[in-house]
């Protein structure tokens, strides 16, 4: 039989159960990873407490996971041929939920980190399957149904993983944000074994061999990548001999394994997906929207925390509405996606998230909870009308047997993105708040009329209870404080305009993409 005649024949593939009951073990597994990317922020100092551990060793706990998941996203395509994808997806939520396990129970932050570490290498693999099975089992007209579903995993569950954790955290104790896995982790392996199917292209393969060469030098990128975004802020970035060192690493390494992928023929990922002219655009704008989504959902509960008091629980209620807005986004979105262009729609949520971060970019810290919420939801909302056609879009025009080997390396980019854009945030707050307080300490002296008529008010309010030269100090160190405050806030809102233009100046890219209505899928049957 012709190569062409078993490509046609693999295309042709149907599971035998329906493709929305295949896909159940793997939403459920894809929730657990997503929402551990979260849900142990809130916890961390917790954690610290109990490690005895600094707040700034204590991120390691977050960092290991995304390190181990992004090494072994990429690799998931070659782990498939290697053991077939059921297998592999078998073992992956295994290690998974054993390694949650282990979390729960560790006594120290190297057995922690031991455990994160598994737990980032099992989650690797689930995501990426899961991308692939939601979108392969279904026709081309109906994968924007599918990816609804798999929408509310990738945007709902980072959105209440603060929630949960904050709850859980406060209301039992940090442990049990791990030990929740442990029967979801069983019941998806069971899940697994009755309702997965391996197409033909995902089964197991004879003679694969490992690139050796390609994983070592994605380890390298990934892991000085990951501490040169952890460190770089508090380094002061190039000013750092330490992170010049980490970045001509990263960029080295990861050229050479872009060029090894180009070049060798049984390479750990296949960068010709990269050619396609809807993967590429469509993941540029998916990584753009993973990192204001990631760097939005950690700044808010910062800054409910640091500037009004919030406490962990509370700051993550506070993303409540958002997780409201991007379920009603979710099911609009998937109603009307057969109806309307994929492009207006993802148009369209670019253009609620921006507004939404413009709107935050207007607070000031006499808000009321509506304030908050409103821009939420919107952003919310935005994010599942955005996220859900371009996702499908962007393997439109890609075989079946492309799937799994692009949404790995759609969710590698992601990852990279996310991580880009929470490290980017540090970094945009801190110099806000430098350059703000450097622009406003000039006002603080004795030849401003406002600054002394305030020094006078406040020190006389001390007055009565202290000396008049400590008085004179304390109302001074009251008015410096209000300016760093004032000069924080500001730090706070530029990082949201950011965001919001962000969503706004990657609109003109739907441009390139193809429109499905017109051209289909012609090009992929050929």
């Amino acid at each position: 039989m012709s190569e062409i005649a078993i490509d046609k024949k693999e295309e042709e593939w149907k599971p035998s159960k329906s493709p929305w009951l295949i896909i159940i073990p793997t939403i459920c597994a894809a929730f657990m990873f997503v929402l551990d990317e979260t849900i142990a922020n809130v916890a961390l100092s917790h954690m610290a407490g109990t490690f005895s551990v600094s707040k700034e060793e204590s991120t390691w706990i977050l960092t290991s996971y995304l390190v181990a998941s992004g090494i072994m996203i990429p690799a998931v395509d070659w782990f498939c041929k290697l053991l077939g994808r059921k297998t592999f997806f078998t073992l992956s939520v295994s290690l998974f939920t054993i390694s949650s396990f282990i979390c729960g129970f560790a006594n120290s932050m190297e057995m922690m980190l031991f455990a994160r570490i598994l737990q980032g290498l099992g989650g690797g693999g689930i995501l990426p399957i899961a991308q692939a099975v939601s979108l392969e089992g279904f026709p081309p007209e109906k994968r924007s149904q599918s990816m609804a579903v798999f929408g509310f995993v990738v945007v709902i569950a980072p959105v209440i993983g603060p929630v949960i954790g904050g709850w859980i955290t406060d209301n039992w104790n940090w442990p049990w944000i791990f030990f929740i896995n442990v029967p979801i982790g069983i019941l998806t392996v069971y899940l697994t074994q009755k309702l997965l199917e391996d197409p033909p292209y995902a089964r197991k393969q004879k003679n694969v061999s490992i690139d050796a060469t390609g994983f070592f030098l994605l380890t390298v990128w990934i892991v000085s990548l990951q501490v040169m975004l952890d460190k770089g802020n508090n380094q002061d970035w190039f000013n750092s001999p330490f992170i010049v060192k980490l970045f001509l690493l990263s960029t080295l390494s990861a050229l050479l394994f872009i060029i090894s992928q180009l070049k060798k023929k049984d390479s750990l990922v296949d960068l010709s997906v990269c050619f396609d002219r809807n993967f590429f655009v469509g993941t540029i704008i998916q990584v753009i929207q993973q990192g204001v989504m990631l760097a939005s959902t950690a700044i808010l509960p910062m800054f409910l925390q640091s500037m009004l008091g919030y406490d962990a629980f509370l700051s993550g209620l506070t993303l409540v509405p958002r997780g409201c807005g991007a379920l009603t986004g979710l099911v609009i979105a998937g109603v009307i996606s057969s109806k309307v262009d994929g492009r207006i729609l993802t148009a369209t949520g670019l253009c609620f998230m921006g507004t939404a971060g413009l709107m935050l970019g207007n607070l000031n810290l006499q808000i009321a909870y509506h304030n908050i919420a409103l821009p939420n939801f919107m952003f919310g909302f935005g994010m599942s009308m955005a996220m859900i056609p371009i996702i499908a879009l962007s393997v439109i025009t890609l075989k079946n047997s492309q799937m799994t080997n692009a949404s790995g390396l759609q969710n590698l980019v992601k990852i990279i993105g996310g991580a880009v854009g929470t490290s980017a945030v540090a970094t945009l707050i801190s110099r806000y708040s430098q350059i703000h307080q450097a622009n406003m300490v000039g006002h603080l002296n004795s030849l401003n009329p406002v600054f002394n008529a305030k020094l006078s008010a406040i020190q006389g309010a001390f007055m009565s209870s202290t000396t008049p030269n400590v008085a004179q100090y304390m109302a001074q160190y009251t008015l410096y404080g209000q300016l760093r405050q004032q000069a924080a806030l500001w730090s706070f809102m530029e990082a949201f305009r950011i965001f919001g233009i962000a969503c706004l100046i990657v609109i003109p890219l739907l441009l390139l993409v193809n429109n499905p209505q017109k051209k289909e899928i012609i090009d992929r049957k050929k």
